[in-house]
Parts: structure tokens; C-alpha cells; sequence
């Protein structure tokens, strides 16, 4: 059955949430590529095998970077009908590729409205306007908060898989996601590490990026000055704190204030002690199952940085 707009139940009131912190960090080729076939593989064997509910959505637009990649993941054939411009962006879009294959768009009222969807994914933060639009058109629109934890991933999953009438799918893809990060997890603190990224940005350990920085093994030295969530830790601060491990951002394309400090020799140095620390964040923004290949390429930077 399809929801028409003569028949759809009352707007969705949307969820509330507090501002997503950011990570930075880039995975090598080979591992992101591994990574996003594990994830496809499970997400797509998932799809194949369940059948749309009854009352499931015909028509799905997802108008958020995070909700695209798990709507991509869990959608049935068909179900999926657009995603966002930034989806197929690769410097912000771990899927990148497989967002090609739909119609973008950007996340205006009008453009969203002459889809025709049955319901509409949203941020918390996304497009405030769009949402209070189509929410008043009767239009459903779903709202996710920001992941800010490896323990909401699942959560975020399956509140997909409800959404998208797909609950089989989604418990099949929480179950990998958990399991490999069970096996993915170190035993102990390791070496110390830096997230910095623009304008000295970091994060703690209560953070989507502090917990992969530690379910990789390493110790976050923003703890250390008493940040649990993002902050900025001074220049002078992360040198005297001498990390084994300095992870910064790849910068954007043109010239950015916000963005020398990472151009400091200091920094640079710190850096040049191991290779590989400057990396593209694409699969750290979201909490969907990329994370994972961004913490198995840190085990393997930490196995580098104990064998010096």
C-alpha cells in the first residue's frame, strides 16, 4: 500500500539533537575499498533476501549526508528515489561511488515536494526550513540525530530499517557492524595520539572520532587536558604533549586561514614521524559501518608506531 497525499497520517513531529562533532581522518584505497564491499555485501544480501513490509514507503528521498548512506545501504530495489549533492562528493561521502547511480538533490522544499516521496530523511540540523515546509505539506519526514558514539551506529541502523520498513536488513547490518567491531577492538590503551584538524580542532574520547581513535588502541591526549567532547587544543599545548601520533585532515582544494596551522613546521614534524597521518574524513562524519575501515587502518598505524 502507498501512502497518497489524501490518505498520509499527520505530519511527523521531528526529533531534536545536539551539534554533531567532526573527525578527520582518511583511509588508504585498499582498506576503503574492502570496507565498503564488506558493508554492501551484508547490506545488499540483507535486501535480497526480506521483502518490503506492507505499509513500507514507496517513495524514499534522503536529503541528509548520513541518512543517504544508510538509506543506500538498506533501501529495497527501487525504494530509494534520491540523495543529496553531498553524497556524491568522495571528500565528504564514503559511498561516493554508489551515490551516482541516484538522483541528486538539494534538500530544497520545492524540488523534494515534486518528487511525489511517501517520506523524507532529514538531520537534525539539516535544512530546518525544507523540513518545517514538507512537515506542514503532510509530508512525513523522518529526522536522525547525529551519531556521537560507536554505540549509537547500531541505533541509527535500525532506526533506518523501521523507517524504511526494513527491520530484517537493518538487524543483519547492526549484528556485522558489532561483531567486527568486537574483533576490531584493542585490549588496552596504547600510544598516545592527536586528532587535529582546522584551527586546532579536537576531539575527546566522548566523541564519534574519540572512540575510534580508541577502539583502535590509542590513547587521546585531548582526555588529558579535560576535553571529552571537540575543542581547541592550542599549537603550544600539542607539541609539549609530544603525541606518537599527529591525525589531521586532508585539506580542501584553495588557500584556508582556519586550515595553516596544519602548514606549521612544528605540526609537520610531528607528522613526519609516521606516514599515512594526513587523511581525507569521509568516513568519519557519519556513524554507519565505514567507520570500521577507518579503525582497522589505525590498528595498522599503531602496530607501525610500537615497532619504531
Amino acid at each position: 500500500m502507498r501512502w497518497t497525499r489524501t490518505t498520509r497520517p499527520p505530519a511527523a513531529t521531528t526529533r531534536r539533537a545536539v551539534p554533531s562533532s567532526r573527525g578527520c581522518v582518511r583511509r588508504s584505497d585498499r582498506v576503503k575499498h574492502l570496507a565498503t564491499a564488506a558493508v554492501v555485501a551484508v547490506a545488499g544480501t540483507a535486501a535480497e533476501a526480506e521483502p518490503p513490509a506492507a505499509l513500507a514507503p514507496e517513495r524514499v528521498v534522503s536529503i541528509n549526508l548520513c541518512t543517504d548512506q544508510l538509506a543506500m545501504m538498506l533501501a529495497a530495489p527501487g525504494q530509494l528515489v534520491s540523495v543529496s549533492h553531498l553524497a556524491t562528493d568522495p571528500r565528504s561521502s564514503a559511498m561516493a561511488e554508489e551515490a551516482a547511480a541516484y538522483p541528486a538533490n538539494h534538500a530544497r522544499a520545492e524540488e523534494i515536494y515534486l518528487m511525489d516521496p511517501d517520506l523524507v530523511l532529514a538531520g537534525a540540523y539539516t535544512a530546518k526550513a525544507t523540513v518545517g515546509m514538507l512537515t506542514r505539506m503532510g509530508i512525513e519526514v523522518e529526522v536522525f540525530q547525529p551519531a556521537f558514539g560507536l554505540d549509537a551506529v547500531p541505533e541509527r541502523i535500525a532506526q533506518m530499517g523501521a523507517a524504511l520498513g526494513r527491520e530484517g536488513a537493518a538487524a543483519d547490518l547492526a549484528a556485522s557492524f558489532e561483531g567486527r567491531l568486537d574483533a576490531l577492538a584493542a585490549d588496552a590503551p596504547g600510544p598516545r595520539a592527536a586528532l587535529y584538524g582546522a584551527n586546532g580542532y579536537t576531539s575527546g574520547d566522548r566523541s564519534l572520532a574519540g572512540e575510534i581513535l580508541a577502539a583502535a588502541g590509542f590513547t587521546n591526549i585531548a582526555t588529558e587536558y579535560g576535553m571529552s567532547g571537540g575543542g581547541r587544543l592550542p599549537l603550544e599545548l600539542l607539541v609539549l604533549s609530544d603525541p606518537a601520533l599527529v591525525i589531521s585532515g586532508e585539506p580542501y582544494p584553495g588557500a584556508s586561514r582556519a586550515e595553516a596551522i596544519l602548514d606549521h613546521p612544528l605540526v609537520e614534524a610531528l607528522q613526519e614521524r609516521v606516514e599515512g597521518t594526513v587523511m581525507q574524513d569521509s568516513a568519519w562524519i557519519c556513524g554507519t559501518p565505514h567507520v570500521l575501515g577507518v579503525v582497522e587502518e589505525l590498528a595498522d598505524l599503531r602496530t607501525r608506531v610500537e615497532a619504531r
